[in-house]
């Protein structure tokens, strides 16, 4: 049975999906004022730099209905922050509405609030109700949480095989697996992620740009592995002007909009491209290929969800074979014409 301060944390969380791909690397949020049972005001953080949740559910109630703010109670998928940063506090805000009750999904995992937006309304007098929904208000900020709790982006991996699981020929041609509303999907998936990889052979092969062109949005920072740097630059990457960071063993340089950044060869590639996605603020990466690079980051345990397009009609009698996921419990299944797409998460992905 669904108590009622869950049922208006849902409507929270309904509200702050909306800020997908828009609001990172702050954590997406949803607020609800409710006054008698009745909601009076709601609102999201819709972008970044922009009001928070908080803001914009009490900007939303009406005039005649201002009055009823201190006798309401706020619900909000995220503990309420308590520093400046884009914006003021929205605990100071809360406090000088005057509201007595504020109920919280759960708390803030980045070190300038956690615990410090509640510990503030306490001190004021207010009623805090913590913890209604908490795995799935953690779960909705997943790369938030995985950012901040663990010092690393959340990985997603992506790819399609045929139906007996092979990702390209063993030729030069591309192998146009997917259809083209997947392909809208698949541009979707870039348009919510921070970052986008793929290794030399992929960008070889299939020459691709990694941009979201088949959905409205923004483009992923676009990440390659080239090691020795052997790729053209007559690919699409280099020079379709869009930045690009190319990681490898040479040399350290910008032209354009490439940026060369030189790892070292003696560690482990993937953990320097992980901290260094880290240290510049790209909290989620979906990488895209090709098969030995994803099965390096399974192999790795370096990922927590993956997504497979598996075109069902499709077979080739020899060719690349695909990843072979390990450790994964599958979350979703759904079927676009010929294309049949499995999204699956690490176990035990730690999300605390």
């Amino acid at each position: 049975m669904i108590n009622i301060h869950e049922q208006y944390m849902f409507r929270c969380l309904e509200l702050a999906a909306k800020g997908l791909g828009t609001v990172a690397p702050n954590p997406m949020v949803g607020a609800v004022l409710v006054h008698n049972n009745q909601i009076i005001g709601e609102g999201y953080h819709q972008q970044y730099g922009e009001h928070h949740a908080e803001v914009n559910c009490l900007n939303a109630v009406a005039a005649n209905n201002k009055i009823l703010i201190p006798e309401s109670i706020l619900y909000v998928s995220l503990e309420p922050c308590a520093h400046h940063g884009k914006t003021p506090p929205c605990a100071n805000l809360i406090i000088e509405k005057g509201i007595k009750k504020v109920v919280v999904g759960c708390r803030d995992p980045f070190n300038e609030v956690n615990g410090k937006g509640i510990e503030k309304l306490l001190a004021a007098g207010i009623e805090v109700v913590e913890g209604v929904l908490e795995t799935a208000c953690k779960n909705i900020n997943k790369r938030f949480f995985t950012f901040h709790q663990q010092q690393r982006p959340y990985i997603i991996l992506k790819w399609a095989e045929t139906a007996n699981r092979k990702m390209a020929t063993l030729g030069d041609e591309r192998l146009l697996i997917s259809n083209a509303i997947t392909n809208q999907l698949v541009h979707r998936w870039r348009s919510e992620e921070a970052a986008i990889l793929i290794g030399s052979n992929t960008a070889l092969k299939d020459n691709p740009s990694l941009t979201n062109r088949h959905w409205i949005g923004k483009s992923p920072s676009r990440l390659l592995i080239d090691t020795s740097l052997k790729l053209p630059i007559s690919l699409n990457l280099f020079s379709d002007g869009a930045p690009l960071i190319v990681y490898n063993f040479k040399k350290n340089a910008e032209i354009g909009a490439v940026q060369y950044k030189m790892i070292d060869s003696q560690k482990n590639v993937l953990l320097q491209i992980v901290e260094d996605a880290y240290n510049v603020g790209l909290q989620s990466i979906i990488v895209e290929g090709g098969a030995i690079l994803l099965q390096s980051f399974i192999d790795a345990s370096i990922w927590d969800e993956a997504r497979i397009i598996c075109n069902t009609k499709l077979t080739v009698p020899v060719g690349l074979d695909a990843p072979y996921l390990t450790n994964a419990e599958e979350t979703n299944r759904f079927q676009i014409l010929n294309d049949q797409i499995v999204e699956l998460k690490k176990i035990n992905n730690l999300i605390n």
